[in-house]
């Protein structure tokens, strides 16, 4: 971000108001990342008044957001300030925009993986969101795994499903009924929830959260709106898939996939967070696990995180799922690209990035 927007931010966390003249050097920046302004519906003609309500709602969120990026280790203030006033905040009031037009409950699709940013992402939006009066919610795929029990049977089924994940881990008609009574506004809505520590690690379902309003639902996960893609992808893919197993791995997950299809179809919206790199997730990955091990818990080995970030690359390889889905306009309304050092570094619609 521009130095002289971060000192315009500064000075508003230390009691300074908005000015005119900084509002207008703010909207000037903005319309100089067009693809950024295309993607968030910023003009000449309306951008003032966005600008001017995102500062009134920066002022009154700062300070719960920065106590919450702290909770997950994000602890540089330049770097908070440039993703709540670039990325967070107009992307929770177009969220709101979205909502409004619909006149009922919003479902809203965040596909990204590990070390992209998403549980961060719901959680300042849910805290964004609730300061402009709407009750959000955050749900993960992850809360609809199988029990500990079918995912046992399941693996005697078929011994490849080494880890829960891949599709077909999960209960997608439980998925369907949870979006269908909010889509419906039944109340009340009980969202089911899945405890990873449980079954030593293994995981499992635990006690249901009671809802009594919901206006957006944020759900995210690694492969949320992901489509199969043609058998032909599978003839010369790309490594790790390199034996015959691996690529019949692939075809069978790939097959699978189509069972969520009714479950994405309930998505009204769907935002996919990309690394410049689909390989950055193991570094991720590796900085995760040092930190959890740096604060007394126990973590994998490189070769351990290699087994399982190239486990899930076999399933479903970024480079034939999600790559595609950043050039489709027709699936997908906002691509956030992420950097080396999980920091957001292009927004924009797929429709405008093919044009150009």
């Amino acid at each position: 971000m521009h130095t002289a927007i971060i000192s315009i931010l500064q000075n508003w966390t230390s009691s300074d108001r908005p000015t005119s003249k900084q509002l207008q050097q703010l909207l000037a920046q903005e319309l100089v990342d067009s693809q950024r302004a295309q993607a968030f519906d910023i003009t000449q003609e309306n951008g003032l008044e966005k600008i001017e309500a995102r500062s009134r709602l920066f002022l009154v969120v700062y300070d719960e957001v920065v106590q919450l990026c702290q909770k997950f280790g994000l602890t540089r203030s330049h770097a908070i300030l440039s993703m709540l006033w670039q990325l967070w905040l107009p992307l929770a009031m177009q969220l709101a925009e979205a909502r409004n037009k619909l006149e009922r409950p919003l479902i809203q699709g965040i596909l990204g993986g590990q070390g992209t940013g998403k549980t961060t992402l719901a959680e300042v939006s849910c805290i964004i969101l609730r300061h402009l009066g709407y009750a959000t919610i955050g749900v993960s795929i992850d809360d609809l795994y199988k029990t500990y029990a079918e995912r046992q049977k399941l693996q005697q089924q078929d011994p490849r499903l080494i880890w829960r994940g891949p599709p077909e881990t999960h209960d997608v008609e439980l998925g369907i009924q949870l979006l269908d009574r909010i889509r419906h506004c039944h109340t009340p809505i009980l969202v089911p929830r899945f405890d990873k520590s449980a079954r030593n690690g293994t995981g499992d379902r635990t006690e249901l959260e009671a809802i009594d309003r919901v206006d957006i639902v944020l759900f995210e996960g690694w492969f949320v709106g992901a489509r199969p893609v043609d058998e032909s992808a599978f003839e010369n893919p790309p490594p790790p898939i390199l034996t015959p197993e691996d690529k019949q791995f692939a075809r069978d997950t790939n097959e699978r996939l189509k069972d969520y299809l009714p479950l994405w179809e309930r998505l009204d919206r769907l935002i996919v967070l990309y690394p410049v790199d689909y390989r950055l997730s193991k570094q991720w990955r590796r900085e995760a696990e040092q930190k959890m091990m740096a604060s007394g818990k126990s973590g994998m080995s490189d070769e351990e995180i290699d087994r399982f970030v190239e486990y899930f690359w076999r399933s479903l390889h970024p480079e034939l799922f999600i790559t595609p889905l950043t050039k489709n306009p027709d699936l997908v309304d906002l691509v956030i690209e992420i950097d080396a050092e999980h920091c957001p570094s292009k927004v924009y619609k797929p429709a405008f990035k093919r044009q150009r």
